[in-house]
Protein backbone atom coordinates (compact mmCIF):
# COMPACT_ATOMS: atom_id res chain seq x y z
CA UNK A 1 0.00 0.00 0.00
CA UNK A 2 1.32 3.46 -0.85
CA UNK A 3 -0.12 5.62 1.92
CA UNK A 4 1.92 7.60 4.45
CA UNK A 5 0.11 9.68 7.11
CA UNK A 6 1.37 13.22 7.68
CA UNK A 7 2.51 14.77 10.94
CA UNK A 8 1.43 12.97 14.11
CA UNK A 9 -1.25 10.88 12.40
CA UNK A 10 -1.35 7.08 12.24
CA UNK A 11 -3.20 4.65 9.98
CA UNK A 12 -4.94 1.88 11.95
CA UNK A 13 -6.70 -1.29 10.77
CA UNK A 14 -9.49 -2.41 13.11
CA UNK A 15 -9.05 -5.93 14.43
CA UNK A 16 -11.87 -8.28 13.53
CA UNK A 17 -14.12 -9.56 16.31
CA UNK A 18 -15.14 -13.21 16.32
CA UNK A 19 -18.80 -14.19 16.21
CA UNK A 20 -20.59 -13.40 19.46
CA UNK A 21 -23.36 -15.42 21.11
CA UNK A 22 -25.60 -14.65 24.05
CA UNK A 23 -25.73 -17.01 27.03
CA UNK A 24 -28.86 -18.55 25.45
CA UNK A 25 -26.98 -19.35 22.23
CA UNK A 26 -28.42 -16.58 20.04
CA UNK A 27 -25.89 -15.22 17.54
CA UNK A 28 -25.62 -11.43 17.59
CA UNK A 29 -25.61 -10.04 14.01
CA UNK A 30 -22.83 -7.70 12.84
CA UNK A 31 -25.23 -4.76 12.58
CA UNK A 32 -26.06 -4.95 16.31
CA UNK A 33 -22.43 -5.16 17.48
CA UNK A 34 -20.29 -2.21 18.40
CA UNK A 35 -17.17 -1.73 16.30
CA UNK A 36 -13.99 -2.85 18.05
CA UNK A 37 -11.87 -0.19 19.69
CA UNK A 38 -8.74 -2.20 19.10
CA UNK A 39 -6.55 -2.13 16.03
CA UNK A 40 -3.14 -2.66 14.51
CA UNK A 41 -1.00 0.25 13.32
CA UNK A 42 -0.31 0.00 9.60
CA UNK A 43 1.59 3.24 9.01
CA UNK A 44 2.92 6.12 11.13
CA UNK A 45 3.64 9.75 10.19
CA UNK A 46 6.98 11.45 10.79
CA UNK A 47 5.92 12.96 14.12
CA UNK A 48 4.50 16.05 15.75
CA UNK A 49 5.96 19.52 15.20
CA UNK A 50 7.15 21.28 18.34
CA UNK A 51 6.82 25.04 18.88
CA UNK A 52 10.50 25.55 18.00
CA UNK A 53 10.04 23.81 14.62
CA UNK A 54 11.71 20.53 15.53
CA UNK A 55 9.96 17.19 15.00
CA UNK A 56 9.05 15.01 17.99
CA UNK A 57 9.39 11.33 17.10
CA UNK A 58 6.19 9.23 17.31
CA UNK A 59 5.79 7.01 20.39
CA UNK A 60 4.09 4.19 18.45
CA UNK A 61 5.43 1.94 15.68
CA UNK A 62 4.00 0.00 12.78
CA UNK A 63 2.71 -3.42 13.80
CA UNK A 64 1.76 -2.47 17.37
CA UNK A 65 -1.71 -3.34 18.65
CA UNK A 66 -3.45 -0.34 20.19
CA UNK A 67 -6.65 0.71 21.94
CA UNK A 68 -8.41 3.90 20.86
CA UNK A 69 -11.52 5.88 21.72
CA UNK A 70 -14.92 4.91 20.35
CA UNK A 71 -15.31 8.02 18.19
CA UNK A 72 -11.63 8.60 17.36
CA UNK A 73 -10.30 9.28 13.92
CA UNK A 74 -11.74 9.31 10.43
CA UNK A 75 -12.77 6.12 8.65
CA UNK A 76 -11.38 5.78 5.10
CA UNK A 77 -11.27 3.11 2.39
CA UNK A 78 -7.94 2.43 0.70
CA UNK A 79 -7.73 -0.35 -1.91
CA UNK A 80 -11.18 -1.64 -0.81
CA UNK A 81 -9.99 -2.06 2.81
CA UNK A 82 -11.32 0.01 5.72
CA UNK A 83 -8.87 1.93 7.91
CA UNK A 84 -8.95 4.73 10.46
CA UNK A 85 -6.70 7.77 10.31
CA UNK A 86 -6.22 9.31 13.75
CA UNK A 87 -3.85 11.51 15.66
CA UNK A 88 -1.35 9.80 17.91
CA UNK A 89 -3.00 11.57 20.87
CA UNK A 90 -6.26 9.65 20.18
CA UNK A 91 -4.53 6.35 20.99
CA UNK A 92 -5.27 5.33 24.57
CA UNK A 93 -2.56 2.73 24.93
CA UNK A 94 -0.49 -0.07 23.41
CA UNK A 95 -1.48 -3.70 24.02
CA UNK A 96 1.55 -5.81 24.98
Amino acid sequence: MAFKPLGDRVLVKRLEVEEQKTSGGIIIPDTAKEKPQRGKIVSVGEGKRADDGSTLAPRVKEGQEVLFGKYSGTEVKINEEEFIIMREDDILGVVE
